[in-house]
């Protein structure tokens, strides 16, 4: 394996997730004294140390596999050469990082990083500033609301750090992922800066607000391109309606306000019939995506009245016409092309966003 160039691990949780968070039960079953992982460890850093050619490293969700000292394995000829790194395991205990801004100052020639949003701090975006590192051109981040929770929000990089950084990275593109994230945290997590050109909403407990749309759709209609909002909240009471005392949609206000808008995918949320139609005339062929599944739509009272149309056929006459292509809804929510596990959702957008530099 001295000749291995790219090593790519995915760790699937979901048979080890009950409600999002993963089952410790489990894993004790499975390894009651911890020796199996501890083999693991030892044989994962051997392929580090022994690696001569590695460029792209990337591990996702190898529960434990990963320690704080796993790097450390790298010489460093290798991590001064390596240009991709991702490191992503919510299931890390207590406050540890997978890495460290000190650690990462040797790997002065990344181009694409993944972390957890948590373990990205101000001091990192200080390092991927400096003026010795190539520029970085894709940056994908997880917000978990279990890594909040034990981490905390206090180091993560300020407006000024990101300024620094888009300075030296100029092309610097950025993908979001926020599990069950609060609506406070979000709106202090997204500074003006962040060239944010994806991001992704997924939800078990709690929904996004209208003000984050609303917030997303102003601070970064330069970058945004893709756009997904998923919620699996079992609610009797219904879908949530985003544009809920407000004058507009904020959804609307997305597909006006971000002309890059290619992808936009929703499910759980209350999609209003006349809001759809808008945002399908707005971007027009440009949105190559829309994916909007049949029980989040909604007809308001006056559409349901009118006896000549059928608004089902009317709404997607309508979109087909703005989009000018067919369309139609999604019927059944697996085959939502967003819709897997969505850690693996994240893994495999990540690693093809990285690659399309």
């Amino acid at each position: 394996h001295r000749n291995l160039q790219k090593l790519s691990l995915f760790g699937d949780i979901s048979i080890l997730q009950q409600h999002g968070s993963i089952s410790n039960t489990y894993l004790g079953k499975v390894d009651p004294d911890g020796k199996k992982i501890k083999q693991i460890q030892q044989l994962f850093e051997e392929i580090l140390g022994n690696s001569r050619q590695l460029k792209w490293l990337s591990c996702g969700f190898m529960l434990q596999i990963v320690t704080p000292t796993s790097l450390s394995s790298l010489s460093n000829p290798i991590a001064n050469t390596m240009e991709h790194l991702s490191l992503l395991d919510n299931h890390i205990p207590g406050n540890t990082t997978l890495i460290t801004a000190v650690e990462l100052e040797r790997f002065v020639n990344l181009r694409s990083l993944a972390l957890d949003f948590c373990d990205f701090t101000a001091d990192m975006a200080r390092v991927l500033a400096d003026s010795n590192h190539v520029p970085l051109h894709r940056l994908s981040l997880l917000v978990h609301s279990v890594s909040i929770m034990h981490k905390s929000l206090d180091s993560m990089p300020e407006d000024e750090n990101w300024k620094a950084l888009t300075r030296n990275s100029t092309n610097l593109r950025v993908y979001i992922m926020a599990f069950d994230v609060k609506s406070d945290d979000m709106l202090r997590i997204l500074k003006p800066s962040i060239p944010l050109e994806r991001i992704h909403f997924d939800s078990y407990i709690t929904c996004v607000s209208g003000a984050v749309v609303d917030l997303i759709s102003r601070q970064y209609d330069k970058f945004l391109t893709h756009f997904i909002l998923m919620n699996d909240v079992i609610d009797m009471s219904g879908f949530p309606d985003l544009s809920d005392n407000r004058n507009e949609d904020p959804l609307v206000l997305l597909a006006w306000r971000c002309t890059r808008l290619s992808l936009l995918a929703v499910h759980g949320y209350t999609v209003w019939a006349h809001n759809l139609i808008a945002i399908a005339r707005l971007r027009g062929s440009d949105l190559k995506v829309l994916e909007v599944t049949e029980e989040s739509i909604d007809f308001d009272q006056g559409e349901l009245a009118d006896q000549d149309v059928d608004p089902v056929h009317n709404l997607i006459e309508q979109v087909s016409l703005g989009l000018g292509r067919p369309w139609h809804a999604v019927m059944d929510i697996e085959l939502l092309g967003v819709f897997t596990e969505p850690t693996r959702h994240f893994y495999r957008e990540m690693q093809s966003f990285s690659e399309g530099i």
